[in-house]
C-alpha cells in the first residue's frame, strides 16, 4: 500500500524534476489576504505572485500546502465527522505555473503522474472543462486519449474560477475519478452528479483572463496555472478505499483514539472518533502556527474545534481528557512532514490538556442544562433560540456545538431566535455602558466594537501582516475616506501592531495600500480594551474604508520593546528573590529605550543588593531557556504560581508567561498580555542606571536592555578614560588616584578655614597691621567680613571674639556666592544694655532679607544680597551709638 507520505512525496518529487521549485506549506494564517480567517487553498500563499503583487525567484512551483476550512464562508465544520470527504483540516498538491506553461502542459503533467507515475486507469477518468473551452476540449482528447464522452462541458461557475470582482480568472479543468459502478451515482452535469461514485480529484485553473466589476475586459499578458488536488482524496483512491477516514493516516489516529478510550471505532462510536481524528489535525497545525483558544477571531474557530472533539471524547466515555494524549500519534504520522509539529508538541499537548479540562466542567453544566431542556422533546422538535443562547453566554457553549450535540437526537435548533437573544443582549450592553459615565467621546469606538467585534491582534507571531480597513477616526468622529495630511486612528480587521497596555507602549510602522496610499504609524492605543487604533497620518494616496493594507511593525522598535518587556519579568523575580516575597509591582513602563519598574521595599536598595540583582538577570539571559506562553483562566494561572498585578482586571482568560528555570521551578511566571522575546538570550544584556524613591514604601528602577546597555556602558568607559587622562594615570588606578585627591583637597580646605578663622579673629598678619576694636559710645566694637567663610563656623568665631574683647560686641559677616551670613555676640556685662537679636536684625534688613533670632548674648541671619556686607556691619554701629549709657 503507498502510504499518505509515501504519496505526497511522489507528487513534490515529480515536479520538481520537472523544474518546479518545492515550495514549503506556508502557515495556516495567511499573510496576504486579511478578508481570509486561514489559509484554505494551496494557491493562496501564491495569490500576490498571480496579481503581479510579488515577484519570486522561479517561475513554476509546486507544494503541499496546509489548509483549514472551519470558519466564514469556507466552513465544513458540521459536516466533518459525518461524510466521507469533509475535513476541517486537508492538504492541498498544487504545481503552478507564473507566465510559463499553460493549458497543453498543465494537462500534461496532469496524465502523466495519475496514469504513468501512479497508475491509475485511464478508463477511471473523466475530465470537464467550461462549456466554451475549446481548446482544452481537444487537448485532453489528443492528450489523454479520451473519448468525447468522458470530456464534459460544464456551462456554470463551477468551472470557471475568479480570484474577485476584479483581477485574473479563467476557465477550469477537473478531473474525477470512477469509483465504479457498485456506488451511487452519476457522472458530473448529470442528474445524479452528487452522489459518491465520481469523485473530484483534480483541479486545473486556467488563468488567461482579466475582469473589471465581473466583466471580462481581455486576455492576461502572462497566462497561469494554479492546479490543487485534495491529498486526502488522491490517498483514497490510491489505497483502493472510497472513504478518505479509512486512508492510512487517519487510520492511525481513529485506532489510536479508540485504544485510549477502549472502545470500538465503527457503529455508533464511528462520527466521533472521526471528529477527534480529523479536529486534532487541525488544532495540532494551527496551534503549531501561533494560534491559541481565545474568545473571538481565529482563537474562537480553534476553541470550537477543540471543544466539538472533546465533547465527542465526552460521548466515548473518556474519564480523563483524551486530546492531548493523541498529539505524539500525530507527531509520529505527520511530524516528518511537517517539523513544526514536532517543534510544538509541548505547547500543543499543553494547550489541549488545560482546554479540555477546563471544558470538561463547561460540559458538565450545559449538558445538564440541555438535558433538562430537552426532556420533553421529541425527534423533529426545535430547541427555542433562547435556550441555546443560555448555553453560549452562560456556559461558553458555541451555537454549533449545541446543534451537534442534538443531532443524534434529530432535533434542531431555533437559529432566528438565538440571533434575537444575542441582538437583545448587545443592545442591554450598550445601555449599560451609556449610563456608565464614560466618556461621549469613547461612543465611536463602542460602536465599532459592536459592529466588528474586537480587534484580532496576530502580532505575538509576526511584525507583518494584511488587514481589511473597518473603520477610520478623524477628530473623535467616523469618516469614510482621509487624504494627505489627515492625523486618523485605523481599525482593521486585524492587525500586528501591538496596542498600548499592561505598562508596555504602543506599536510604530507603516501603513500601505493600493495606489501609493502610505501613513506613517507614531503609536498604536486600546480604546474599550478591545480594539487596537492605529494613530498616525497619511502621508501619500487616499484611504477608504474597506480597502486591504499593508501593515509593516517597526521591527526594530519592537524588537527593543520586547527585551524590556521580558527583561521586566526577570527583573521582578530577581527582587523577590533578593530582597523577599513583599516586593511586588506598582507599575511599570516598557518602551523600546529603556525599561521602569516601580515595586514595594520600605528603603533604599544598597549598591550591593542592585549588583546581585543586576547579576541575576544576566544569568538567565545567558542561559538563553526558551520562553513559554499559555492561556489559563486567572485563577488556574495564580493557582500554578503566577504572579498577579492587585486591583488588575483580567478577562476569562491570561496569557501566562513562563521564563527562566529555578531547580524544578520557572523561574518567572506572570500574567501578562505584552510581547516577549521567544528566548532569553534575545534580551542580550541588562543593565540597571538608577534606583531611586517614588513614594513612601516604592522605589524605581530605571534600566537597559541590549544594544542601549551595552552603548550606555561603552559611554560610562570613554568618561572613565577622559577621566584616567585628565589625572594622567590609567583607569584602573583612577579610584585611588581620586582617593588621594580629594584628601589633598580637605587638607587644604582644613588650612584655608584655619586662615580664614584667624582672618576673622584679626591674628596672623591682619592683627598686626590692625589699629584694634572700634569704640563707640564707650563699647568695645570688632567686626569683620570674611568671603568664603563656612556660616556654619560663625558662632564659633564670634564667641573667641567676645573672649578676646571682654567686654564689647563681635560681628562677622561671612559672604559665599553672592549670600552673605551675620553673627553677632555680646558680652555678658552688656546684655542688659545690647541686644545681639537687634544687632543681627539691623544687619540682616542691609542685606535685603528679613528676621534674623537668637538670643541676647549671640544671634544670627542672613540675607541675599553679599556685596552689602560693609552696608551690614555699619547698620549694627548705628544700632550701637543710638544705645544709652
Amino acid at each position: 500500500m503507498t502510504s499518505t507520505n509515501d504519496i505526497r512525496r511522489s507528487f513534490l518529487d515529480y515536479f520538481a524534476g520537472a523544474g518546479h521549485a518545492v515550495v514549503p506549506s506556508a502557515p495556516l494564517v495567511p499573510h496576504n489576504d486579511p478578508t481570509l480567517m486561514f489559509v484554505n487553498a494551496g494557491m493562496v500563499p501564491f495569490k500576490n505572485v498571480f496579481t503581479g503583487l510579488e515577484t519570486r525567484p522561479y517561475k513554476t512551483a509546486t507544494s503541499s500546502q496546509k489548509c483549514v476550512r472551519a470558519g466564514g464562508k469556507h466552513n465544513d465544520l458540521d459536516n466533518v465527522g459525518y461524510t466521507a470527504r469533509h475535513h476541517t483540516f486537508f492538504e492541498m498538491l498544487g504545481n503552478f505555473s507564473f507566465g510559463d506553461y499553460f493549458k497543453e502542459q498543465a494537462i500534461t503533467h496532469a496524465w502523466t503522474l495519475l496514469t504513468k507515475v501512479w497508475g491509475l486507469s485511464p478508463d477511471k477518468l473523466t475530465a470537464t472543462v467550461y462549456h466554451t473551452d475549446d481548446e482544452a476540449f481537444d487537448l485532453w482528447k489528443k492528450i489523454a486519449g479520451l473519448p468525447e464522452s468522458r470530456i464534459i462541458r460544464i456551462p456554470t461557475k463551477d468551472n470557471f474560477w475568479a480570484m474577485g470582482d476584479n483581477g485574473p480568472c479563467g476557465p477550469c479543468s477537473e478531473i474525477f475519478y470512477d469509483h465504479g459502478d457498485h456506488i451511487p451515482g452519476g457522472p458530473p452535469g448529470s442528474p445524479d452528479e452528487d452522489g459518491d461514485r465520481f469523485i473530484e480529484i483534480w483541479n486545473n485553473v486556467f488563468m488567461q483572463f482579466e475582469q473589471v466589476d465581473n466583466e471580462i475586459v481581455g486576455e492576461l499578458p502572462k497566462k497561469s496555472i494554479d492546479t490543487g488536488m485534495g491529498l486526502e482524496r488522491i490517498a483514497a483512491v490510491l489505497q483502493g478505499v472510497h472513504d478518505n477516514y479509512d486512508t492510512d493516516t487517519f487510520k492511525a489516529l481513529i485506532a489510536a483514539s479508540g485504544e485510549l478510550t477502549k472502545t470500538v471505532t465503527t457503529g455508533a462510536n464511528q462520527a466521533s472518533h472521526r471528529v477527534i481524528a480529523d479536529h486534532l489535525r487541525s488544532a495540532g497545525f494551527l496551534v503549531a502556527d501561533g494560534v491559541l483558544p481565545a474568545n473571538e477571531g481565529r482563537g474562537y474557530v480553534l476553541r470550537r474545534i477543540m471543544r466539538r472533539a472533546m465533547r465527542h471524547a465526552h460521548l466515548l466515555g473518556a474519564a480523563e481528557p483524551l486530546m492531548h494524549r493523541l498529539v505524539p500519534y500525530l507527531v509520529a504520522e505527520m511530524g516528518n512532514a511537517y517539523p513544526e509539529l514536532g517543534r510544538a508538541q509541548p505547547l500543543i499537548e499543553e494547550t489541549l490538556k488545560l482546554e479540555e479540562v477546563r471544558f470538561r466542567q463547561t460540559l458538565a453544566n450545559g449538558l445538564k442544562l440541555l438535558d433538562e431542556a430537552t426532556g420533553g422533546m421529541k425527534a423533529g422538535d426545535t430547541l427555542p433560540g433562547v435556550t441555546a443562547f443560555k448555553l453560549y453566554d452562560t456556559y461558553g457553549f458555541p451555537y454549533d456545538l449545541t446543534e451537534d450535540a442534538l443531532r443524534a437526537q434529530n432535533l434542531s435548533v431555533d437559529r432566528a431566535g438565538f440571533d434575537a437573544a444575542m441582538a437583545e443582549q448587545k443592545a442591554a450592553a450598550r445601555a449599560a455602558w451609556k449610563g456608565s459615565g464614560e466618556k461621549a467621546s469613547s461612543e465611536v469606538w463602542f460602536d465599532i466594537a459592536e459592529e466588528h467585534g474586537g480587534t484580532e491582534f496576530t502580532g505575538y507571531v509576526s511584525e507583518v501582516g494584511e488587514g481589511q480597513l473597518i473603520a477610520i477616526v478623524k477628530d473623535g468622529a467616523r469618516v469614510d475616506s482621509a487624504g494627505p495630511g489627515d492625523e486618523v486612528s485605523l481599525v482593521t480587521n486585524q492587525t500586528p501592531f501591538y496596542a498600548e497596555s499592561g505598562g508596555q507602549m504602543g506599536d510604530a510602522g507603516v501603513v500601505t495600500g493600493e495606489d501609493g496610499l502610505i501613513i506613517e504609524i507614531a503609536d498604536t492605543a486600546k480604546p474599550l480594551g478591545r480594539i487596537h487604533a492605529m494613530q498616525g497620518v497619511v502621508k501619500a494616496g487616499t484611504l477608504k474604508v474597506g480597502v486591504p493594507l499593508h501593515l509593516v511593525v517597526d521591527k526594530d522598535r519592537r524588537t527593543r520593546t520586547r527585551a524590556n518587556h521580558s527583561a521586566t519579568h526577570l527583573l521582578h523575580a530577581a527582587l523577590r528573590k533578593r530582597l523577599g516575597g513583599h516586593v511586588t509591582q506598582k507599575g511599570s513602563m516598557v518602551s523600546a529605550d529603556r525599561l521602569r519598574f516601580d515595586f514595594s521595599h520600605p528603603k533604599p536598595m544598597t549598591a550591593e543588593d542592585i549588583a546581585a540583582v543586576e547579576a541575576e538577570v544576566n544569568l538567565h539571559i545567558r542561559e538563553n531557556e526558551e520562553v513559554m506562553t499559555r492561556l489559563m483562566t486567572p485563577d488556574d494561572a495564580i493557582a500554578a504560581g503566577a504572579m498577579a498585578l492587585f486591583g488588575e482586571k483580567y478577562g476569562d482568560e491570561v496569557r501566562v508567561l513562563s521564563m527562566g528555570h529555578a531547580d524544578e521551578n520557572n523561574y518567572s511566571v506572570e500574567l501578562c498580555g505584552g510581547t516577549h522575546v521567544s528566548a532569553l538570550g534575545d534580551i542580550a544584556l541588562f543593565k540597571i542606571v538608577s534606583e531611586s524613591a517614588v513614594s513612601s514604601g516604592v522605589r524605581r528602577i530605571e534600566a537597559l536592555t541590549g544594544e542601549a546597555a551595552r552603548l550606555w556602558l561603552t559611554h560610562r568607559d570613554e568618561r572613565l578614560k577622559e577621566a584616567a587622562a585628565a589625572l594622567k594615570t590609567a583607569p584602573d588606578d583612577v579610584p585611588a588616584r581620586i582617593a588621594a585627591l580629594v584628601e589633598e583637597r580637605r587638607k587644604l580646605e582644613r588650612e584655608l578655614a584655619e586662615a580664614k578663622k584667624a582672618l576673622a579673629l584679626g591674628g596672623g598678619a591682619a592683627k598686626a597691621d590692625a589699629a584694634g576694636p572700634e569704640d563707640i559710645a564707650g563699647v568695645k566694637f570688632l567686626a569683620q567680613v570674611v568671603d568664603g567663610l563656612d556660616p556654619k563656623g560663625l558662632r564659633g568665631l564670634v564667641d573667641e571674639a567676645k573672649q578676646q574683647l571682654g567686654s564689647g560686641v563681635s560681628v562677622i559677616v561671612a559672604t559665599n556666592e553672592g549670600r552673605a551670613s551675620v553673627a553677632a555676640g555680646v558680652t555678658a556685662d552688656l546684655t542688659g544694655r545690647i541686644s545681639a537679636v537687634d544687632l543681627v536684625k539691623a544687619a540682616v534688613a542691609a542685606l535685603g532679607g528679613q528676621g534674623g533670632g537668637g538670643r541676647p548674648d549671640m544671634a544670627q541671619g542672613g540675607g541675599p544680597d553679599g556685596d552689602k556686607a560693609n552696608d551690614a556691619v555699619a547698620a549694627v554701629r548705628e544700632v550701637i551709638a543710638k544705645v544709652p549709657a
